[in-house]
C-alpha cells in the first residue's frame, strides 16, 4: 500500500505532466516559470522529494489595496474588502510583473520605465502629495521561493543543507512531528530575503490615476539593481541544484538516502555531523515559529493539504 507521501507525491506530478494546453495552477499566470522547469523536474525525481509551489525569483510593480481610515469601525464584510498588512488585499493590483531581467526592448517599446510600469508623471505639485493613507505603488525584487514535501526528516535535513550551503539562509522546514497514523513528512521552504527590496514609487490618486513619486532616473536605477539581482538569484539557484544532486546522489543508484555509510573517516563525520545540526537548528527555528512565508503572490501550490496562495 502506498504511503502518504508517495499518494501526494503521484498526484501533484499528475497534475504536472498535463499537456501546456490543459495544465492550470493556482498562480495568476497558472503554470511553473521557465526559468526553474528544469529544477523543478530534477527535483520531482528524486526518491523522498516532490516540489508543492515555486517562484523563480521576480521584479514587479504592485499597487496596494484600499486602506480602512485610522478610528474607523468595519464590519466583517468590510475589513475584508480593506488591504491588511504590507498593503495585500483590498483591490490591490499587479502592474507589472517579470520572472527575467527587463530587458531595454521592453522601455523602448514603452517609452519609459515610467509608462512601461503603468505610471504617469504627475500634473502639478499637489499630484505628488501622498500621506500615510495613501495606496503606495511598490517596485519590488523577490528572490526565488521553493516548497519541497519530503519523505522524511532525514530527507528533509539533507534539502536544507543543500539550501543553506548554496545561499538560501532564510530556509527552514515545518511539520517535524509525526502523528499517530503517519510518520512525518516534513516541508523544506528553500528561501532567501536577504537580497529583496521593495521602494515605494507612486501612488494612486482619483481612484485611477497612478502617479510616479520619483523620477525616470530613480526607477531605471531600482532596475538596474533588481536586474543584477536576477544574476545572483540564478547564481544561488544553480549552487542549489548542484548541491542537492550531490547529496542526493545515493538515491540515483537506487540508495537509500536516510540510511548511514556503514564507515567513514572522523573528519567526514565531523562535517556531516555539523552539516546536520545546522539544518536541524533552522529546522526547529521554523517550526517554532509560524512556518514557510508565502510572500509571492503567484506561488504555484499543488499540495493536497493546501489549494490558497
Amino acid at each position: 500500500m502506498a504511503s502518504r507521501f508517495e499518494s501526494r507525491k503521484r498526484t501533484i506530478l499528475s497534475q504536472l505532466e498535463a499537456p501546456d494546453g490543459e495544465y492550470h495552477d493556482l498562480s495568476p499566470k497558472g503554470y511553473v516559470d521557465e526559468p526553474i522547469r528544469d529544477l523543478i523536474s530534477e527535483i520531482n525525481s528524486l526518491d523522498g522529494l516532490v516540489t508543492t509551489s515555486s517562484c523563480s525569483g521576480r521584479i514587479s510593480v504592485f499597487l496596494e489595496g484600499r486602506k480602512a481610515n485610522i478610528g474607523d469601525f468595519c464590519s466583517e464584510e468590510q475589513t475584508e474588502s480593506r488591504a491588511g498588512p504590507g498593503g495585500k488585499g483590498g483591490g490591490g493590483a499587479w502592474l507589472y510583473i517579470s520572472h527575467d531581467p527587463v530587458k531595454g526592448s521592453d522601455v523602448t517599446t514603452a517609452s519609459t520605465y515610467t509608462s512601461l510600469f503603468g505610471l504617469q508623471d504627475a500634473a502639478s505639485d499637489d499630484d505628488r502629495l501622498a500621506s500615510v493613507k495613501s495606496r503606495y505603488i511598490h517596485l519590488k525584487f523577490e528572490p526565488m521561493i521553493l516548497h519541497i514535501l519530503t519523505a522524511s526528516i532525514q530527507h528533509a535535513q539533507r534539502v536544507l543543507t543543500a539550501a543553506l550551503s548554496a545561499g538560501f539562509r532564510e530556509s527552514g522546514a515545518v511539520s517535524l512531528g509525526a502523528t499517530k497514523l503517519t510518520d512525518p513528512t516534513p516541508i523544506v521552504a528553500v528561501r532567501s530575503t536577504g537580497y529583496s527590496f521593495d521602494s515605494i514609487i507612486g501612488h494612486q490618486i482619483n481612484a485611477d490615476q497612478n502617479i510616479a513619486l520619483v523620477d525616470e532616473h530613480y526607477i531605471k536605477t531600482m532596475v538596474a539593481v533588481a536586474n543584477d539581482r536576477f544574476r545572483i538569484n540564478a547564481e544561488r539557484i544553480a549552487r542549489f541544484r548542484a548541491a542537492l544532486t550531490e547529496i542526493f546522489q545515493p538515491t540515483l543508484n537506487g540508495a537509500d538516502p536516510s540510511k548511514k555509510k556503514d564507515w567513514e573517516d572522523a573528519d567526514a563525520r565531523r562535517q556531516r555531523k555539523r552539516e546536520e545540526g545546522l539544518a536541524r537548528q533552522q529546522a526547529m527555528q521554523a517550526e517554532a515559529a509560524e512556518g514557510p512565508d508565502r510572500t509571492h503572490a503567484d506561488e504555484i501550490d499543488l499540495s493536497l493539504d493546501s489549494q490558497v496562495q
